[in-house]
């Protein structure tokens, strides 16, 4: 099976780079997408959808069939490597490890023991438990906010600014993962569970989807953004401008639950009941 593997690797390889052969040289002045394709964008995109950032006119308007699959196979990729972490089949533990508030002593109770996990004594903590940092948990609950409220600038301005749904979704997800971190997963989970962030990953998707189904709702083709100045109330061109907005939070909140999956995944083992 492995070497079928390395075979279909190579061949696969092969062909890309012996396709790439018949590309332009790079940054040839006579290529097609420096004489009819960047001049064109940079001509019409202020004109055609009110967006300064010519990048994010680009694909989340002109190209935005390719980038709503590529929001697509971002979801994909994350429930493939779900499907490939996530342990199924994880025995149970007879015991729990707690820790006592007052003392921070580390206890080993049997799980048949008469023991609250809501206790104001005893804390749940994980097998691969780091001592408590009073100093770490202060400092990231501090940070986090901050980061979040960046996250959603960068999603928010960027057809104005560098920026855009990717960009916001991962420094979102990254704010969420330094607080599972400096915290637990397991308090983590109580903020957002795992089917918490599967559902967020497929909602991001159907946003994106759901703007071009109103396009063809209102009469013209999906993903054509300038029919929705009906339902807007606005021109045609402020239409596109709003509608970019609109997909690039679907591909935020896509990229923030798959980011948010995965590291579930990746630091537990598939298990859920221990992490970083």
């Amino acid at each position: 099976m492995k070497i079928i593997g390395i075979i279909t690797v190579l061949l696969s390889g092969t062909i890309m780079i012996f396709s790439t052969l018949d590309f332009p040289e790079w940054g040839a002045p006579h290529s097609p997408a420096n004489t009819h394709l960047s001049v064109f964008y940079i001509k019409n995109s202020i004109k055609d959808t009110s967006v300064p950032n010519i990048v994010t006119a680009i694909l989340a308007d002109y190209r935005s069939f390719d980038t709503m699959f590529e929001t697509t196979v971002i979801f994909a990729a994350g429930l493939a490597c779900f499907l490939l972490l996530k342990n199924f089949t994880h025995p149970k533990k007879e015991y729990a490890l707690y820790r006592h508030i007052p003392t921070g002593i580390t206890l080993k109770i049997k799980k048949t023991a008469d023991l609250s996990d809501d206790t104001k004594l005893f804390q749940p903590i994980d097998s691969t438990w780091v001592p408590f940092d009073l100093v770490t948990r202060t400092a990231s609950g501090l940070i986090v906010p901050f980061i979040q409220i960046f996250a959603l600038y960068v999603i928010a301005h960027g057809h104005h600014s560098p920026g855009g749904g990717f960009q916001g979704g991962v420094i979102f997800g990254a704010a969420f993962i330094l607080f599972a971190i400096s915290y637990s997963l397991r308090e983590s989970l109580k903020i957002i569970s795992e089917k918490t962030a599967a559902i967020l990953s497929c909602v991001g998707v159907m946003i994106y989807a759901g703007v071009g189904l109103l396009c063809i709702l209102s009469g013209s083709n999906f993903l054509d953004y300038g029919s929705l100045s009906q339902i807007l109330f606005t021109d045609p061109v402020s239409a596109r401008s709003l509608a970019i907005l609109f997909v690039e939070i679907g591909v935020g909140v896509a990229v923030t639950g798959v980011m948010i999956w995965l590291y579930y995944n990746i630091s537990s083992s598939g298990k859920y009941n221990q992490g970083l």
